[in-house]
């Protein structure tokens, strides 16, 4: 009789971009693999992998009280009904319903990977389910055969001071992992302008307006020699950045805004520079870790998450959270030292190497379902 897998993801696209490899080896190791996921018309391509889907129900930053009490029995239903053995969830409000759900439902195991705390535990969220979640996260924690997967230390210490989990339950997979083949080390373009490039969604606390406001202080000097491109989708986070704020700090030219890509790599490629001034609460980002990989200097924030993919000075720079500043004078040096700046490069994938290799991240998962099976 073959193991049943759920891995339950709160929207298809970020399934397939940071979960599909873990599930297809999982398939090919044995495992009745499905997936769990809000349909945003990728549900087939999932499919296709050989892998089973179910429409998820659920809003990934709504608060409508009557509708999350919907997507939790809905979840409660499906997994009374299919008697998973494992399930695996990721992301804050798959962990906060579907964790309650499986301990109403009596499954066997458990494992949640909180790759980033967004803004449910930041010091100045005093919203309601700020408030509320600890006391649900450990009521839902408190059984057997449980295990959480960390992507930083700081994630790992929130659970552990909130009393969520035991130490003795974490693991810790540093990110999702990159295909060191397919993102391969790429010297930086030899001609045409210089570009700085920033891959997130576009939300305020992606850092995204510090980088336009540093390169206004710079455009004077570089406005004819380099270009600064924001790459990623609206959003319906509560810190969404709409179309018309882009369009007021992009001049389509020096500062672009060129919206939802699947050609990331390519852009990555034909970058010099890769910077992400978030302060927002992230696990380990994806963009930093393909960034390494394709052997990219990268300025970011001393921050949850981020500091995990830049060692300062080596092959990159760490600056303190909204500090415009400081983003301004790690730009300066690296616009204008070509050297410094292909050398940090080849240390970014030297470390992606050492660090962030999909092959190590599949192996840990593996290892982790067959833990919470053998119980």
């Amino acid at each position: 009789m073959s193991k049943k897998l759920f891995i339950v993801v709160n929207v298809d696209w970020f399934f397939l971009s940071h979960r599909k490899d873990v599930a297809v080896s999982a398939k090919d190791a044995g495992w009745d693999v499905t997936i769990l996921t809000a349909d945003t018309g990728k549900l087939k391509e999932i499919e296709a992998l050989g892998l089973k889907t179910v429409n998820l129900p659920m809003s990934r930053s709504g608060m409508n009280i009557i509708e999350e009490l919907k997507t939790l029995l809905f979840i409660f239903r499906l997994y009374k009904r299919e008697r998973p053995d494992v399930v695996h969830h990721v992301g804050m409000k798959t962990i906060l319903w579907g964790t309650l759900a499986a301990k109403f439902a009596h499954v066997n195991g458990v494992v949640n990977a909180i790759s980033g705390l967004g803004g449910f535990f930041a010091e100045d969220n005093k919203g309601i389910l700020a408030k509320v979640m600890p006391r649900v996260l450990r009521f839902s924690h408190k059984r057997k055969n449980l295990l959480c997967i960390f992507q930083n230390n700081e994630d790992k210490s929130l659970y552990v001071k909130n009393g969520i989990i035991k130490d003795e339950q974490a693991r810790y997979i540093k990110g999702s992992g990159v295909h060191l083949d397919e993102f391969c080390y790429t010297p930086e373009p030899a001609q045409g302008k210089l570009r700085v490039i920033l891959t997130a969604r576009m939300i305020v606390e992606k850092g995204v307006f510090v980088l336009t406001e540093a390169a206004e202080r710079l455009r004077t000097k570089y406005e004819d020699k380099v270009e600064f491109l924001l790459v990623g989708g609206l959003d319906d986070h509560p810190g969404a950045i709409t179309k018309d704020q882009l369009d007021e700090v992009c001049d389509g030219k020096y500062i672009q805004w060129l919206g939802y890509r699947t050609d990331v790599k390519e852009l990555l490629q034909s970058s010099h520079i890769v910077a992400f001034p978030s302060y927002y609460m992230e696990g380990l980002p994806k963009s930093l870790i393909e960034a390494d990989a394709i052997g990219r200097p990268v300025i970011t924030c001393n921050s949850v998450g981020c500091k995990e993919t830049v060692i300062d000075g080596y092959n990159g720079y760490l600056i303190p959270t909204r500090d415009v500043d400081a983003l301004v004078d790690k730009l300066n040096i690296l616009l204008t030292n070509t050297p410094l700046r292909q050398e940090m490069g080849r240390n970014s994938r030297s470390y992606a190497e050492v660090n962030f290799s999909i092959d190590v991240v599949i192996e840990r998962h593996l290892k982790i379902y067959e833990e919470l099976i053998a119980q």
